[in-house]
């Protein structure tokens, strides 16, 4: 019997062991979080690390920078210092040279150098200036040809032929004795040397000179420092000196009239050995404060490592801790997510079970009415038996006596003529022996149980709410049941079409799909009016197993059309819809990973159309 119950759903039983379609799907909360919080936690830890390093890194530069700085700090610091202090000695010994310059020509120029003067300026340099001087082929620089040299040393002989030339010599060695100048040369206006203390030089040009033309010209004094190997001073041939050459202007007593050109060459060496020794102590120093620094900018580095590390340390394991307790609350919250899906699960169960029992409620009329009809002739028929049969008792019971008789006098098996017995059953009316009448009545009253065994077992098969057990399900013969179910309730103006493809079977929960299309088939056939028509139809299109209902009802209003499978909506007046029907029949093809989608037309009819996946069916059916 069960086996009959189980060919009629076109349904196998899917072995054991096998998870249902509803079940496993739940998301993997803790495992998901697990491997995401895992990931985040080596990236956020490796970009921790990678943060600390980097910011030790850029201590350690930003220490070495510092200390490289710093020691450009000394450096500069003792090279300006440097400079000032050279600066300073040029312009302290140009001062006193511009002094000397004043008291030597207060002593010297009127009485001496005045008259010697104006008698060099007799001598004519014109012609030794005529000639060209010649491009040096050494370093390209244009130069005073031998000739040209020749013809000025000339001039130094004519002047220092003189007769005043040798007292006034004389008295200059004498004023400049013992004293820092070493050499004095004295210019004319012209820029020819008509005094040195080095006679070799009287008589060369300096106009071009630029420390002459600035004292001779603009009436200003020009120093340089110089240093020199070899040098000829009043004390004779020095070397390795440091001397600071002037070019002072001389001026006409009580005038500001530019008379001559003094160059006057002083010794700085012990001032600028000064200079350097203390340059050395103080590069020295700084060479002292730059280890120091160097060795604070380690230790801080250090420190800054261990403070690094703990605080790294500590964030971690904080990072630790949260991810901890984050797992904690995630773990706790997926234990109540999965209560909270099997409640939902459960919920859905007693929804689906709902619906069906209201489509269930819908169809008590005509199913009493599909009942009565059998069970009342059936009824009948059983009655009218009945009363034939009490007839037969009395012709049965004869016949069984005189068949024993026979048997019992000659002990073997004969055949009975039952035309010999019938004298002795007279009184008997022999139509009341014709049983064609009583088989006819059972025959019907067998047609009408199998009817009605047909419509216990459809509305077996369909209030089955067993949604743990998947099996191999024939579409077309469930399609085929529900029409029969829902026929019952359907209005006589509406008429059923049934088209059926070539469908393979598919592993689902037969009585969920059952559901889906009683609900589907109830609404379309609750969309006619008055007269119209249902069609059923079963096909495969584009790896899908496809099942449409089409109606030629009112269709569905465009305000009405997004809200049809939301939850409790429905358009029916109140107490005739629960508004989950369609509802539960999406979420119940989803879960077996297929869709629903309509397609409507206001006035014309709407089309439901049911996808699920065909490549089960196939491998299943395979």
């Amino acid at each position: 019997m069960q086996a009959q119950m189980s060919e009629r759903n076109g349904a196998q039983t899917k072995p054991t062991g096998q998870v249902p379609l509803t079940a496993g799907t739940r998301f993997r909360l803790v495992r998901y979080f697990l491997f995401a919080a895992s990931g985040m936690f080596v990236l956020v830890a490796a970009a921790l690390i990678y943060f600390e390093s980097s910011q030790g890194t850029f201590f350690k530069q930003a220490q070495t920078q510092q200390s490289q700085y710093f020691e450009q700090v000394q450096t500069e610091f003792a090279r300006q210092q440097d400079e000032s202090a050279r600066r300073d000695l040029l312009a302290i010994h140009e001062a006193g040279n511009v002094n000397l310059t004043r008291l030597f020509a207060n002593a010297l120029w009127e009485r001496d150098f005045a008259p010697f003067v104006a008698r060099a300026m007799d001598i004519p340099v014109e012609h030794c200036r005529a000639i060209a001087d010649a491009r040096d082929p050494a370093d390209g620089k244009l130069k005073s040809p031998p000739e040209k040299k020749a013809c000025f040393a000339e001039v130094g002989r004519q002047i220092t032929a003189a007769k005043e030339f040798a007292a006034l010599n004389a008295k200059v060695y004498d004023s400049m004795k013992k004293s820092t100048v070493f050499k004095i040369k004295v210019f004319d206006l012209r820029g020819i040397t008509v005094y040195s203390s080095e006679q070799a030089q009287i008589g060369e040009d300096k106009s071009s000179n630029a420390g002459w033309r600035a004292a001779a010209v603009d009436g200003t004094a020009k120093s340089e420092l110089t240093f020199r190997d070899r040098f000829s001073a009043f004390e004779g041939v020095v070397e390795q000196r440091d001397l600071i050459s002037s070019y002072m202007p001389v001026l006409a007593p009580g005038g500001n009239r530019i008379v001559g050109v003094f160059e006057v060459y002083s010794d700085v060496t012990p001032f600028l050995n000064q200079i350097k020794q203390t340059s050395a102590q103080i590069k020295q120093a700084a060479s002292a404060n730059l280890i120091r620094v160097r060795a604070v900018a380690a230790d801080n580095e250090a420190s800054v490592d261990r403070s690094a590390r703990i605080t790294l340390s500590i964030v971690l394991g904080l990072l630790a801790a949260l991810f901890g307790a984050l797992y904690m609350i995630v773990r706790r919250a997926d234990g109540i997510i999965a209560q909270q899906a099997k409640d939902r699960e459960r919920g859905q169960q007693q929804l689906a079970q709902a619906e069906k029992m209201a489509s269930l409620g819908q169809m008590v009329a005509g199913v009493a009415h599909q009942l009565n009809t059998p069970l009342a002739f059936s009824h009948s028929n059983v009655s009218m038996a009945v009363e034939a049969l009490k007839r037969y008792a009395l012709p049965l019971r004869l016949a069984g006596r005189f068949s024993t008789m026979v048997r019992s006098a000659n002990g073997d098996r004969v055949t009975v003529d039952v035309s010999k017995a019938r004298p002795q059953m007279a009184g008997i009316d022999e139509d009341a022996l014709d049983v064609a009448m009583p088989i006819e009545m059972l025959g019907d009253t067998l047609q009408g149980i199998a009817q009605m065994r047909e419509l216990v077992e459809n509305l077996r098969d369909f209030t089955r709410l067993d949604r743990s057990k998947t099996a191999l399900y024939d579409v077309n013969k469930g399609l085929r049941n529900v029409i029969y179910m829902a026929k019952s309730v359907m209005p006589a103006g509406v008429r059923v079409v049934e088209e059926y493809g070539a469908v393979p079977p598919f592993e689902c929960n037969a009585s969920q799909l059952n559901q889906v299309f009683l609900n589907l088939i109830n609404n379309a056939a609750q969309s006619i009016a008055d007269e119209g028509q249902v069609t059923v139809r079963s096909s495969v299109e584009r790896e899908h197993i496809r099942i449409d209902v089409i109606d030629t009802g009112a269709g569905i209003a465009a305000p009405v059309l997004p809200h049809i499978f939301d939850d409790y909506f429905t358009t029916k007046p109140a107490g005739e819809g629960t508004g989950i029907g369609l509802s539960i029949a999406r979420t119940i093809v989803r879960e077996h990973g297929g869709d629903i989608r309509v397609s409507t037309r206001e006035g014309a009819g709407s089309t439901f159309s049911i996808w699920l996946p065909l490549a089960a069916a196939l491998r299943k059916a395979a």
